[in-house]
């Protein structure tokens, strides 16, 4: 992981060229999440985590959420149905008394396996078809792995949003 503070965001590091456009971006992405997750959020206390301010969902919830989410999204795009302990894991998303160690190290670990799974379905046609969720909506890969980036971003920019309310920063 790469937190210089002058160096460039991974998009604009040169890295990764031997992975296609969209699951690079995808990849580009989640280490820019794993990145500022760790700059802004990583010196909160378990009772920051948990905290919600202003009635704002919990750092301790986008941490969690950003894990799982990116976890049951990729299953999608695997053409794979959800599992039970993913199904569990969606339940507990806003459990209270969260940890700092447990969150980060739950978030770090998904996001390294999530990598994984976004290089073995870089070379997959991005129009595949996919369905998602109990419904079964009809979405494609490359639309999934989209999402994934897309999504990932959306609860990191919340997540720092409640840091700076709980440390006025």
């Amino acid at each position: 992981m790469n937190t210089k503070p002058d160096s460039p965001e991974p998009w604009l590091r040169g890295s990764l060229r031997d992975v296609p456009a969209i699951p690079r971006a995808v990849l580009h992405a989640l280490e820019q999440a794993q990145e500022d997750l760790h700059k802004w959020c990583f010196s909160l206390t378990d009772v920051q985590l948990n905290e919600r301010p202003q009635g704002l969902a919990p750092v301790a919830f986008h941490l969690r959420h950003i894990a799982r989410s990116v976890d049951r999204l990729l299953s999608y795009a695997e053409s794979s149905p959800l599992n039970e302990t993913q199904l569990a894991q969606l339940q507990s998303e806003l459990d209270p008394n969260a940890t700092h160690d447990q969150l980060f190290a739950e978030l770090d670990a998904a996001l390294t396996r999530s990598a994984a799974r976004v290089r073995a379905l870089a070379s997959a046609d991005s129009s595949a078809p996919r369905l998602v969720g109990k419904k079964q909506l009809p979405a494609t890969l490359g639309g999934l792995l989209v999402h994934v980036a897309d999504h990932t971003q959306r609860h990191v920019g919340q997540a720092i949003i409640t840091t700076k309310l709980l440390t006025r920063a």
